[in-house]
This record gives C-alpha cells, structure tokens and sequence, in this order.
C-alpha cells in the first residue's frame, strides 16, 4: 500500500498536517491529498487535534450565503457550507393552491424537499416519498410555524422549495438556514432567526460542524436555535447516546448555531446596504 499524507492550502503554499511523507504540490482547490489509503483505516481525529480536512474540534467548514437569487420568487437564498449546496425559493403568503387546505387562522407552511442523483457520492435518486425526506420536511414545517408570525396572514399559505445540489454532511441543518434567509428576504415576519448546526462525539471529544465522512462514523445531532440565544427550537438525533455525553456534544452545537447566525445575519445585511445604495441612485 502506499503511503499518503495529509495537506491544506493557504495563501498558496501546502501546510503539512501529518502522515508518513508530504505529498507534493497538487490542484490549489483541494484540501487534503490522500493517495493509495483505506479512508476508513484513518483516524478521525489527530493526535495534533486535526480532522481529516485541516480544522480543530471547535472550527466550523467555510461558510457562504446569498440571498434575492431567483426573480420568480418572493425570496430566495443560496448557502454553501464545505461542500453541501442548497437552494431554497419562499413564495407567500399566497392563496393555497389547494382551497381546502387553508387555516381560517394562521398560515400554512408547506416544505418541498428535493435530493437529486447527482448530489450524492453513490448517486441514488431520493424520491419525494423517501421517508426520511417526509421526515425531515415535516420538521421544517414544525419549526418555522412556531417561528413565523402565521397569525398575522390567516387563510394563505407559505411555499418552501429545497434543493440540495451537492451534500457532504449537515444537510438538514443547511436546509433550515437556507430557509431562514429566504424568508427574511421575502419580507416574511418572523420572530427570530432559526440557526442549525450539527455535532457529534468521537472518543468521548465533541466535534463541531461533521462533514458526510465524520457523520458515518460517529454519533451526531442536528440542532437549531432561535438565533444566537440557547433557545433551541429542533432538536433531531437518530442514534443512542448517554445523557452525560450528550450535553456536551448539544453545547458545541449551539455555540456552531451562534456563530452561523452572525455570518447569515451578515449577509442580509450587506445585501440590504447594496438595495439602499442603488435606492439612493435611482433618486439622485
């Protein structure tokens, strides 16, 4: 077998992270360069404290977002995590396309959740019937009817429209942010921001933000906060763990959800100041 060795690039120069020998110089965009090695026969975390991509226990993978992306929508948004993409469209407060679904009250929130082929490794196409997309869409319905004031517009209905594009790990939690800035750019009110992280535990260690690698191998949780507070308003694990382990692994990921709220935050703000800027023009 041959040797491998592990890599990161910054400001253009290879930063040696361990292994047997450095490897060359390769494409600029990659991350980690492994030759010729079992991945599952690598550890999770180093001996230095590095994960398989360069960062520490507490670091989260590089974070991007845009929002008011799509003009046949109300709002919409773009967030790029690593290498999970999604694709989220708002349009709403509407008539319900279905008259007998409407709430004489409140709002309806209908999420659609799409995974096609080829935003998976093993390109396998996840039907809306998938059961575990069922699931996770009832979810985001379920915490953004709590969040949105649905009181204020009775008798309509709100559109979610996911795509994932690409998913290495924390989808679900990428699709609640991505839902989130889309309805703050549709104009929609809502109490506060939802933000999701995911963490798990590997070796009794909690890690922060799991890539699809990490996910497969260790316990994890999928959290959500109404913004940067310590209000959690999703919660969703699928394996079993000790309550001891547990709130370790829950506070590393509500201390990842504060920190994706200021990036998000960050974002509508900018795009904001951009509309005013051109408002601006447009009377001058």
């Amino acid at each position: 077998m041959e040797r491998c060795a592990h890599v990161r690039e910054e400001n253009d120069e290879i930063i040696y992270l361990g292994g047997d020998e450095p490897a060359s110089r390769g494409n600029a965009s990659a991350t980690c360069i492994i030759t010729g090695c079992n991945i599952g026969d690598m550890e999770t975390l180093s001996p230095e404290g590095l994960r398989l991509d360069g960062r520490r226990w507490n670091e989260l993978r590089c974070f991007t977002s845009r929002i008011s992306l799509l003009p046949d929508a109300d709002g919409s948004s773009y967030i790029e995590h690593g290498n999970t993409k999604i694709l989220c469209a708002v349009r709403g407060p509407r008539e319900p396309l279905q008259r007998g679904t409407a709430h004489p009250e409140k709002t309806i929130i209908t999420v659609d959740l799409s995974v096609p082929a080829f935003s998976t490794t093993d390109r396998k196409k996840r039907s809306r019937t998938d059961k575990r997309l069922q699931e996770w869409s009832t979810l985001i319905e379920d915490v953004f009817s709590d969040a949105v004031l649905v009181s204020l517009t009775p008798r309509s209905e709100i559109s979610v429209s996911l795509q994932v594009l690409s998913q290495d790990g924390g989808m679900l939690a990428d699709c609640v942010n991505a839902v989130t800035l889309a309805i703050v750019d549709a104009g929609i009110p809502i109490s506060n921001y939802i933000c999701a992280c995911t963490a798990g535990l590997y070796d009794n260690e909690p890690l922060l933000d799991l890539n699809n690698m990490e996910e497969n191998d260790m316990a994890y949780c999928t959290v959500a906060t109404q913004g940067a507070t310590e209000d959690v308003a999703l919660l969703q694990m699928e394996t079993r763990l000790h309550l001891d382990k547990f709130e370790s692994m829950l506070s590393v990921a509500i201390a990842g959800c504060g920190q994706i709220k200021e990036m998000m935050d960050e974002t509508v703000r900018k795009t904001s100041k951009a509309y005013l800027d051109r408002l601006e023009e447009q009377k001058q």
